[in-house]
C-alpha cells in the first residue's frame, strides 16, 4: 500500500500518542520533583533567601503543568510526522533536553548544587533551542508549542543565578544561636 493517510487517520494517531506522551511527560516531570523534594516544603530551600524575582510557590506548580503537556503536544506533533527529514534528529533533541530538565531538580533541591544547577541551566537552555530549530524544520507549529518553556526555563536559570548570589556557597545563612547558661 503506497497511499497517504487520511486526515481521519492522520487525527486518530495524533490521538493515540497524546494519550500516552503528554501523561508521561507530565508525570516523568512530577517525578522528578517529588524525587527531590522540591518546593518550599524542602527545609533546605526553605531556608534560604529568596530573590525579589521568585513567584508564589503555587506558581511553579500551574506553570509547569501547563508547560509539560505543551511540550508533550509538541513532541506528539514531530512523532506523527512521519517520513519529515529531520524528524528522528528532533526527537533526539526533545529526548536529550528533556532528560536534563529531569536532572535539575534532584540537583538542586536534592543535592543542594546551586552553582552546579546553574551550569546544567545554561545548557538546556541551549539543549531547547536546538531542540526548537529542529522541530521548526518538521512542524513549525511543534517548535511554537516550545517557546514558553523556552521563556520559562530562561526565566529559570535567572532565578538560579539570583538564588546564589543571595546565598553564597549555595547554602541557607547561618543563624547565631546564644545559649543562655
Amino acid at each position: 500500500m503506497t497511499g497517504l493517510a487520511s486526515s481521519g487517520q492522520l487525527r486518530a494517531s495524533f490521538l493515540r500518542w497524546s494519550l500516552f506522551v503528554v501523561p508521561a511527560v507530565l508525570f516523568l516531570g512530577f517525578f522528578s520533583g517529588q524525587l527531590a523534594n522540591s518546593g518550599p516544603g524542602n527545609l533546605w530551600f526553605s531556608d534560604l533567601v529568596k530573590p525579589s524575582l521568585y513567584p508564589p510557590p503555587a506558581v511553579f506548580g500551574i506553570v509547569w503543568s501547563v508547560l509539560y503537556v505543551l511540550i508533550g503536544f509538541a513532541l506528539v506533533l514531530v512523532i506523527t510526522a512521519r517520513g519529515a527529514p529531520g524528524r528522528k534528529a528532533a526527537i533526539v533533541a526533545f529526548v536529550v533536553q528533556l532528560l536534563l530538565n529531569l536532572a535539575w531538580s534532584p540537583l538542586f533541591f536534592g543535592a543542594h548544587q546551586m552553582l552546579a544547577a546553574l551550569v546544567l541551566l545554561g545548557v538546556l537552555d541551549l539543549a531547547i533551542v536546538v531542540t526548537v530549530v529542529l522541530f521548526r524544520k518538521v512542524r513549525p507549529l511543534a517548535a511554537a508549542l516550545l517557546l514558553p518553556y523556552l521563556a520559562w526555563c530562561l526565566f529559570a536559570t535567572l532565578l538560579n543565578a539570583q538564588f546564589l548570589a543571595a546565598n553564597p556557597g549555595g547554602q541557607p545563612p547561618q543563624v547565631d544561636v546564644a545559649l543562655n547558661s
